[in-house]
């Protein structure tokens, strides 16, 4: 797996040619530039680099301390099952932090002589076959859903419905609820009783991060998704992917359908995060060389202007698109959503259709568009206005161009 867009740069210090010595530990060193704190900030080193500098540990028995000692929640992702010889893993995951105004903290890796006891996970995917396919996520902070294949078979019957957008599910407690909301009944779902409430509608639109082709004038997107694969599931990190099968995006082409579009969106949920990564990766057949080589892809945030007072913003120096809602019925609260482009996406400005607010991209076929898209309740505690959610976006933004930096040397 690629080393998370949070990591900028890993360096191997204090030894010559780039050569480690077998050791029970090593240090790592995380330094940041910004002024501006930094909270759950994800510290990733991959695996390679940790057999490396201890090519005597199993696994299992691997743990992370903070300067003082303290054992840090981390995890060590494994994407594929390896039924017969070596076992392959990704990443070592683990948190920090940062206060304003800190500029470094210092980590060892340590093989340990027992198994590390699983640390309470934060965040969680599943595919939900007991309710029409849905596959549902959630950290500590925000939930979210979106709809599969079995939602469009007449077998749904007055639920029947065709949508690619991103729901919300707006949490006030930091522990898992998915499993036992969808045990709560429809009604139950939309009724807060202390956890929180599913009071948004995504509807056929875009959501919070649903992405589309658009074309001048008009949004053009996918079907339910039709492939779902969970590579990591916590304690720190879940990772999964969903597939979108061809669809037409409304502008003709050198095929008999025009220009065809599919997409796998990969998305890395984090804890202690407001906002998701998602790497959408679209590929498109049908295109004359006269039209191109690349198309408009917006990614969209869903307005609710008969049920809320609404506060948009567009951040073009940002690279960000936020909306903050006061709903009408005081259990609903404010919610804020936002979508926030990673560094060096190429912006095409923003547009707007009868239910949506978008931010435009262009990419070319087989091209991965990076953006972060996330929500926010007021409710939850951590916000409580518009001005609170814009200033966590901008945050955001700035982090985002201002990575931080991963040093690795011998203790």
């Amino acid at each position: 797996m690629r080393i998370s867009w949070l990591l900028s740069v890993l360096a191997v210090s204090g030894l010559a040619g780039g050569e480690v010595r077998a050791a029970e530990r090593f240090t790592v060193t995380v330094t940041n530039d910004l002024d501006l704190a930094r909270p759950a900030e994800t510290i990733v080193v991959p695996f390679s680099e940790v057999k490396r500098w201890l090519p005597a540990m199993v696994f299992d028995q691997i743990v992370v301390k903070d300067a003082s000692g303290r054992v840090v929640p981390a995890q060590i992702t494994a994407f594929s099952h390896v039924h017969k010889g070596p076992p392959r893993f990704e990443d070592l995951i683990f948190q920090h932090d940062f206060a304003a105004g800190e500029k470094s903290a210092t980590f060892t890796v340590e093989i340990s002589s027992l198994p590390v006891p699983p640390f309470p996970s934060q965040v969680y995917v599943r595919y939900i076959p007991e309710r029409y396919d849905d596959v549902a996520w959630e950290n500590d902070k925000i939930g979210h859903r979106v709809y599969g294949p079995g939602l469009e078979l007449p077998s749904a019957t007055k639920d029947q419905q065709t949508s690619s957008g991103i729901d919300v599910w707006s949490k006030r407690v930091p522990y898992l609820i998915v499993d036992h909301w969808y045990h709560k009944g429809h009604d139950g779902l939309h009724t807060d009783t202390g956890e929180g409430l599913d009071m948004y509608e995504v509807g056929v639109f875009r959501g919070c991060g649903g992405t589309g082709v658009w074309d001048g004038k008009e949004l053009h997107v996918s079907r339910n998704w039709r492939q779902e694969t969970v590579y990591a599931n916590g304690p720190v990190r879940a990772v999964f992917e969903l597939g979108y099968e061809p669809w037409d995006a409304g502008l003709v082409g050198s095929s008999e359908n025009g220009i065809m579009v599919s997409e796998t969106k990969r998305l890395i949920v984090d804890a202690g995060h407001n906002l998701d990564e998602i790497d959408s990766t679209f590929n498109f057949r049908g295109m004359r060389q006269s039209d191109g080589d690349e198309l408009t892809i917006a990614i969209g945030l869903t307005k609710h202007a008969a049920k809320a007072r609404l506060s948009p913003v567009r951040d073009p120096i940002g690279q960000w698109l936020g909306l903050w809602e006061d709903y009408e019925d005081p259990a609903d609260g404010s919610l804020g959503t936002g979508v926030i482009l990673a560094p060096g996406t190429r912006l095409a400005g923003f547009a707007e259709t009868a239910h949506d607010l978008l931010i435009l991209v262009k990419v070319r076929s087989g091209e991965t568009v990076r953006y972060f898209a996330g929500a926010g309740w007021n409710k939850s505690g951590a916000f409580s206005s518009s001005a609170d959610w814009n200033a966590y976006l901008n945050a955001w933004s700035q982090r985002l161009a201002s990575p931080i930096k991963v040093t690795l040397s011998p203790l």
